[in-house]
């Protein structure tokens, strides 16, 4: 029968115990590593939904001046861009959200783009914007902004935006193209030359005022 070796078994028994001490220092290591990343993920869930919370106020004011209060295109884009940098930095100041801080300001400028080519003005359709500046055709049935709801038009079939302009008279009416000059031509036959002769200027008169009547009531 084989005698046990005590020592060695003791030597390995501390081994073994030492390996569990080491492991369980690891393991609640890595637990606490955990909680932090958890806690860190909420905080950063938080501060996300903060920060859309402030751009998406800050984009409506700047669009509702802009369409319903007839705020000028610059003052609103200043408005938006304004909006945005708070927002990024209100984040940004908390580190668990600095990642997501660098890229709202890195497409800061990329969002501005998209905006600008419509300083002459337009309506929206499907998320998009449209320029009707200059007058155009609505063929399908499209919403746009108005103060307290959304209006729709072409609904019934096509519609036609026309700009509107000031007259000379200070009326507001539709704006068209150049207006070619009218000449009138007016043959007169009488058989009382001479007549005519004496009465020409009084003839010539009233051809005058009959020609401005037709003027103002074009």
């Amino acid at each position: 029968m084989d005698e046990f070796d005590l020592d060695g078994l003791d030597s390995d028994l501390q081994s073994i115990e030492g390996t569990i001490g080491s492991t369980r220092v690891v393991l609640d290591a890595f637990d606490t590593e955990v909680r932090a990343m958890g806690s860190t993920v909420a905080e950063t869930g938080r501060e996300v939904g903060s920060l859309s919370r402030g751009l998406s106020q800050g984009l409506k004011k700047s669009f509702e001046g802009l369409v319903f209060d007839g705020d000028k295109l610059s003052d609103a884009l200043k408005g938006v861009a304004r909006s945005m940098i708070d927002a990024t930095f209100k984040t940004a100041v908390t580190p668990a959200t600095s990642q997501a801080s660098g890229l709202l300001s890195a497409g800061l400028q990329n969002v501005l783009g998209r905006v600008m080519p419509f300083a002459d003005g337009g309506a929206f359709s499907q998320g998009q914007v449209m320029p009707f500046a200059k007058g155009g055709v609505v063929s399908q049935a499209t919403r746009f902004p108005m103060r307290g709801g959304q209006g729709l038009m072409g609904e019934a079939g096509p519609e036609a935006i026309v700009p509107l302009k000031r007259g000379a008279d200070g009326r507001l009416g539709i704006a068209g193209g150049g207006r070619a000059p009218v000449h009138v031509t007016m043959n007169i036959s009488t058989p009382d030359a001479e007549g005519f002769r004496r009465s020409q200027s009084q003839i010539a008169s009233q051809m005058s005022r009959a020609l401005a009547r037709g003027q103002r009531n074009r």
